[in-house]
């Protein structure tokens, strides 16, 4: 490959001075005087071999082979603005910080595995997790301390952007000792007369919960209450009850505990981003937002095939 034996000074000076026609005017644009713009194009058109422009005492004039190399000018100019704009780009990727709100389900089954693939490809970008409950979810994001969140409620927001993701179910959470822990599914009619665990009117998912129930002939009594779901599960491994919970909640591989659908209705919960319209993300939380984008499950028939998994073997 031959030697390139002009500097980037001189190709930009024969670009303005041909887009002006004007050394004068080239020459203000580029805060040089005329005679020093002049001698860069001289040394440009040396290192080519050919005269690129025709000058006169009125204006500047591009040579045949001027018009042609003027676009080749443009092109390298461009490639090389983009190429540094990308080394910029990355620079700030590999040194960023991350804020994400989410909720507790999500912060505990979900998260883990998919920040540690991230880790691997970003290393060097840090991650702040608030995980809270619903309403501190959507909070957390309007005043501007998560970049984005994770949950199933703010899309009633004006200011706020829901973008859905997948769809949960609504599952019975049991010892896997329990006489109903071998079933393909449970009715919500069934929970009357059995002890439930039930999280607070301060969690998200009451309010759906309430809501199912209330068409119910007999309704259930909560005879428990936790503010989160992780406590709700302690209590039920404990034997106290049973517990309504989204099928997020509960690992599949749970040594003491399972879940079951429960159906008549079925109940679904739509997760979510939630990102305030006015913020731009940063390019480390933009690429933590695709990669999370590119790894959540894609489809309710994904989430239905995890269900399964989430049963005792011999339910299947």
């Amino acid at each position: 490959m031959q030697r390139i034996k002009f500097d980037m000074g001189e190709l930009i000076a024969f670009v303005v001075t041909a887009e002006k026609a004007s050394f004068r005017h080239a020459a203000d644009a580029l805060f040089l005087s005329p005679p020093a713009l002049s001698r860069r194009v001289e040394r440009l058109e040396a290192a080519v071999g050919a005269r690129l422009l025709e000058r006169t005492t009125r204006h500047v004039e591009l040579t045949a082979i001027g018009q042609e190399f003027l676009q080749e000018a443009r092109a390298a100019l461009a490639s090389l603005e983009e190429a540094i704009q990308r080394v910029n780009d990355q620079q700030k990727l590999r040194r960023g910080r991350v804020s994400i709100a989410c909720i507790p389900s999500v912060a505990i089954n979900l998260l883990p595995n998919l920040l540690a693939k991230f880790a691997v490809q970003q290393p060097d970008v840090q991650v702040h997790v608030i995980d809270e409950s619903a309403p501190q979810v959507l909070d957390a994001v309007l005043k501007g301390d998560a970049d984005f969140g994770i949950s199933f409620t703010g899309s009633q927001e004006s200011s706020m952007r829901f973008e859905a993701l997948t769809r949960e179910r609504y599952m019975l959470a049991m010892p896997r000792s329990h006489p109903w822990a071998s079933r393909p599914h449970i009715h919500w009619a069934e929970l009357s007369g059995q002890r439930l665990v039930s999280v607070s009117h301060k969690s998200g998912n009451r309010l759906l919960l309430d809501q199912v129930m209330a068409e119910l002939p007999h309704q259930p009594v909560a005879w428990y209450e936790c503010n989160h779901v992780a406590g709700a599960l302690a209590l039920v491994e404990a034997g106290l009850g049973l517990s309504a919970i989204p099928h997020l909640a509960l690992r599949p591989d749970h040594p003491n505990l399972c879940a079951i659908p429960l159906t008549e209705p079925d109940l679904w919960r739509t997760l979510g981003f939630l990102q305030r319209r006015d913020r731009v993300l940063g390019p480390s939380a933009q690429a933590f937002r695709t990669h999370l984008q590119q790894e959540l499950l894609p489809t309710p028939e994904a989430v239905s095939m995890a269900h399964e998994r989430t049963a005792p073997a011999k339910a299947r």
